[in-house]
């Protein structure tokens, strides 16, 4: 199984250098984009190769590229449903911003030049395994010294000096040094050149898997935290945590995802100290006919959280790097089951609790619904009819109108306990008097 690396370096062009490179960033975005827009009207890759060939003066295998990235944002584009013809290359939040009449001269140059950076000033090209790497731009070695070798055309090559702290450098040189293909991507940020490398790795075998137990992961925005819960493999509680993080929301973009991948660090260590598979939720949320965990507010923030996707994608990634097996699982009702059944019981947070019942999802586990309380979903059945008694306790769910909504008797319970209708009072973050009606129902305490 393979894993693609990119590692940063950085570029020292010279100033003639530099007018060459800015050409043939300029030259290149250009294409990209009117790749893109010839792809709307349906033109052919062939075609079109031929077109973008003479118009632009560049070689085929930039031609190939640039098609390759355009068509890559339009098929984006049309998954995430808007529409293609509305794209603004460079940045939409730059692009309005520009716009604005209440920007001083000094603002207003500092987004011009940013916009124009990510609008111009970026070059791709693909690793070939037939031809030993890449050979628009190639890194080479000479006495210890590391340069790229720009192909800027009319066999003309440009060699600019190349440095790198990344701690996968020297992976990449012995990798490079055996001629195995990857791609670079150059991009030019406030006057600065960064070369981006992507190479493929083998991973590591799967060496922690689930037959200990499992970690479940719960993760949270507000308050920002990282609830988590370790289970033995008959799915007992055996530890619990939460690791916070507070930097993962606030602060610059680049704060934001050296943090995430801070954290998602802490999450596989403490899965490689346990020997114990991670599960997480899947966080793929389209249906908005019912309500459950990821529904409604929560549910909004989530989907408009690029932390919160970075670090699942981060703990993914340094999961499948050490060598420890990861699942996900059905996010639905994982905080009610956990805060009506699991924190009362254990003495748990409610973040925590649901964290135990995506562990327990994870090794397969159903939640049956304590005696207690579908001896109280039986009372609420005789008065209202609502509730079907077929379930037997468990998560099988009720059909409304042709449609089976899960969790059913779940959503009940919370109802009724939250708002009150079953107890003295309503629930709020105290949730000790489910502990006594768990253990001697309504009778006593209720």
């Amino acid at each position: 199984m393979k894993q693609v690396i990119t590692i940063q370096a950085r570029l020292f062009p010279k100033k003639e250098e530099k007018e060459i490179l800015d050409n043939l960033m300029r030259k290149w975005s250009s294409c990209k984009r009117y790749a893109f827009n010839r792809l709307l009207e349906g033109k052919a890759r062939k075609e079109l190769k031929k077109e973008l060939q003479s118009l632009f003066g560049l070689n085929s295998r930039y031609v190939d590229d640039a098609i390759l990235e355009a068509k890559e944002v339009l098929q984006s584009i049309r998954e995430l449903g808007e529409n293609p013809r509305k794209v603004i290359f460079g940045g939409k939040v730059l692009f309005y911003r520009l716009k604005s009449k209440h920007l001083s001269s000094k603002q207003r140059q500092k987004y011009k030049k940013e916009w124009e950076d990510k609008r111009k000033g970026t070059l791709f090209s693909r690793g070939d395994k037939t031809k030993q790497g890449n050979l628009n731009l190639r890194v080479i070695e000479e006495n210890g010294q590391f340069f790229l070798r720009v192909n800027a055309g009319n066999r003309k090559w440009l060699f600019i000096q190349l440095n790198s702290s990344h701690k996968k450098w020297r992976k990449f040189a012995k990798t490079m040094l055996n001629f195995c293909p990857y791609s670079v991507r150059l991009q030019r940020k406030n006057n600065k050149y960064y070369a981006y490398i992507s190479f493929e790795d083998d991973l590591p075998n799967t060496a922690i898997d689930f037959s200990n137990g499992a970690i479940g992961i719960d993760l949270n925005a507000f308050p920002s935290h990282i609830a988590w819960a370790e289970i033995k493999k008959d799915g007992n509680l055996k530890s619990f945590g939460e690791i916070p993080t507070p930097h993962l929301w606030d602060g610059r973009k680049e704060k934001r995802d050296y943090f995430a991948w801070v954290y998602a660090n802490e999450i596989v260590k403490l899965a490689l100290e346990k020997n114990k598979g991670i599960v997480i939720e899947k966080l793929a949320i389209k249906d908005k006919g019912y309500r459950g965990d990821y529904k409604g507010r929560k549910s909004r923030r989530v989907k408009h959280s690029f932390s919160y996707r970075k670090l699942i994608a981060r703990i993914k990634i340094l999961a499948k790097r050490y060598g420890v097996a990861i699942r996900e699982v059905n996010p639905a009702y994982t905080s009610i089951i956990g805060m009506l059944k699991y924190a009362p019981q254990f003495n748990l947070t409610k973040d925590t609790a649901a964290a135990y019942v995506i562990a327990r999802r994870g090794l397969v586990l159903r939640e049956k619904i304590p005696l207690k309380y579908r001896e109280l979903l039986k009372s609420l059945q005789s008065k209202s009819r609502s509730v079907s008694s077929a379930t037997d306790g468990r998560n099988e769910g009720t059909a409304v109108k042709g449609k089976t909504l899960p969790y059913k008797p779940w959503r009940v319970l919370r109802v009724a306990l939250l708002t009150g209708a079953l107890l003295d009072r309503p629930l709020y973050r105290d949730l000790s008097p489910l502990k006594r009606m768990l253990v001697s129902g309504m009778g006593e305490g209720g």
